[in-house]
């Protein structure tokens, strides 16, 4: 299986796609005035005290007030607090963590009106976003994740990844970090650390080092809180450093700043695989050029096809998903109904589990499937999907099928659901069900590309319209975008846009910016 990253750099937003064999099974999409808050750590002040939930509403900047339970504020809470006040007192010079005392651990059966109260300063990190109406979910277990480390401050611990099996790798690996960590710090050494030199170690463990002296700096020095003391890597960087593996053949950047920014930190990671990030500079636009914008077409909205016209309806609600699958005008095997229902149920099997990756669904997904009376396909039917979700990161739990044929999925949620609109407002009569003639549209183009170069004198210009409308323009060998050129100039670049509907329209000066050139009033 080979992978490859596409990354789409707009003006208004970054959207990363992995591929995986030309499929795209990952998408992520988001503003570039928005961050990504998960990681990101505040000096915070507690709010409201909560007895009944044995927790406390925290203000770290958000709409709603962050919720920190009691039992995420950490054993080692206590000396979390002492450390804090001893650096918040003396703004000239910062308390070296080495030095901190370490005070008994916090009681596991605890109550947080005992530990907190309204108006304490606290450390707090982000472990999960804003979801419909509830604030962002903080801990107090500070951590810096790194490629092969996560650096963990006041844990004095040690721990390997499970996942590295050979007791003589894990020994190695445990006893030198012993040898090169600091007083008063915990490390949790990643899987893709196995084999890996202690050169490299030594400096990600001095880089996350660093990451915690400016994050406890910052704190120092905040005059009103709350404080964003240390926040994330970009979005883009990341995705990569929890996906990258020796897989990916191929990581396309359409934006100069991105391209560098990521180039930069693959040849951190791993020197000798900095060729696979390239710079994309052709004419179409890159979700197009790689066929990811008719894949998200085709992979969101309620009802998804997948294979001989059976499909997936898939209704979101407050509680959980809930997926129906539907064997649609697909003809009966000759086999009989059951094998025709565990063929249908595989397939879904296999497009379910692309699809809760895809849209980052989670909490309780239930699914229904065509009905099995052999307990044969029901068994085949979840081991086929218990062994497509091996290649999902996010904690998941999957129950075999109930008496109903109910199969019931868990799935660790972080951030709301991914949820892109396919569906297209009719950009020539917003929403009033009548348009002016398609066949005038034309005309129309020609009007503002003559109001951008004799009026506002922009010379150099792309226009990118629906693939149709570009095919028509560029037909003959005195096309209409050949005549344009004559008359308006050779600044003139026709792009077809996949994302845009049949008569919509948008010009981009050369720098990449849009020109906003709708009027309501003739209806384009």
């Amino acid at each position: 299986m080979t992978s490859e990253v596409i990354i789409d750099v707009q003006p208004k937003d970054i959207s990363i796609a992995l591929l995986e064999d030309k499929t795209l099974v990952e998408f992520q999409k988001e503003g570039r005035s928005a961050s990504f808050s998960v990681g990101n750590i505040y000096l915070g002040k507690v709010r409201k005290i909560m007895p009944g939930l044995n927790a406390c509403f925290v203000d770290v900047g958000y709409e709603r007030d962050a919720f920190l339970h009691y039992l995420d504020l950490g054993p080692q809470f206590s000396s979390y607090q002492k450390y804090l006040k001893q650096v918040l007192s003396n703004k000239q010079k910062l308390f070296p963590l080495s030095k901190a005392t370490m005070l008994p651990d916090i009681a596991k059966d605890g109550s947080v009106q005992n530990t907190l109260e309204p108006g304490q300063e606290v450390l707090v990190q982000i472990v999960k976003e804003p979801i419909s109406t509830k604030g962002p979910r903080l801990t107090s277990e500070l951590s810096f994740a790194g490629r092969y480390l996560v650096l963990m401050p006041f844990n004095n611990k040690v721990s390997v990844s499970t996942k590295i099996k050979s007791s003589e790798e894990r020994t190695r690996l445990k006893q030198l970090i012993q040898s090169i960590k600091p007083k008063n710090m915990g490390v949790i050494v990643r899987t893709v650390a196995e084999g890996k030199r202690v050169a490299e170690l030594d400096l990600e463990l001095k880089t996350l080092l660093k990451h915690w002296e400016d994050t406890i700096t910052k704190a120092q020095k905040a005059t009103k809180l709350p404080q964003l003391c240390y926040e994330e890597t970009s979005r883009t960087v990341a995705l990569l450093r929890d996906l990258f593996n020796p897989s990916y053949e191929n990581i396309y950047v359409n934006d100069e700043n991105v391209f560098e920014e990521v180039k930069d930190y693959v040849s951190l990671i791993a020197p000798d695989r900095v060729q696979i990030v390239k710079k994309y500079t052709g004419n179409l636009p890159i979700f197009d050029n790689f066929a990811v914008t008719k894949q998200l077409k085709s992979s969101f909205g309620k009802t998804i096809t997948f294979k001989h016209g059976a499909y997936l309806i898939i209704e979101h609600t407050e509680a959980l998903h809930v997926v129906d699958v539907n064997s649609g005008n697909r003809s009966k095997s000759n086999d009989g109904q059951e094998n025709n229902a565990i063929d249908v149920n595989l397939g879904a099997a296999d497009e379910l589990a692309r699809q809760l990756r895809l849209r980052d669904m989670g909490g309780i997904i239930v699914v229904d499937f065509i009905d099995m009376h052999e307990p044969e396909n029901r068994q085949k039917l979840y081991e086929r999907m218990c062994q497509n979700m091996q290649k999902d990161r996010a904690k998941h739990n999957i129950l075999p099928l109930s008496k109903f044929g109910l199969m019931q999925i868990t799935r660790q949620r972080v951030r709301p659901a991914m949820d892109v609109v396919v569906d297209e407002v009719c950009p020539t009569c917003f929403g009033k069900g009548r348009i002016r003639s398609s066949i005038l549209f034309t005309d129309t183009l020609e009007n503002k590309i003559d109001y951008l170069v004799n009026k506002l004198e922009i010379r150099k210009f792309k226009l990118h319209i629906h693939p149709y409308v570009a095919a028509y323009i560029d037909q003959g060998i005195f096309s209409l975008k050949r005549k344009w050129q004559m008359k308006y100039g050779f600044g003139i670049k026709i792009v077809p846009n996949q994302s845009l509907a049949f008569l919509q329209y948008i010009f981009y000066d050369k720098n990449g910016e849009e020109i906003d050139m709708k009027d309501s009033k003739d209806n384009n």
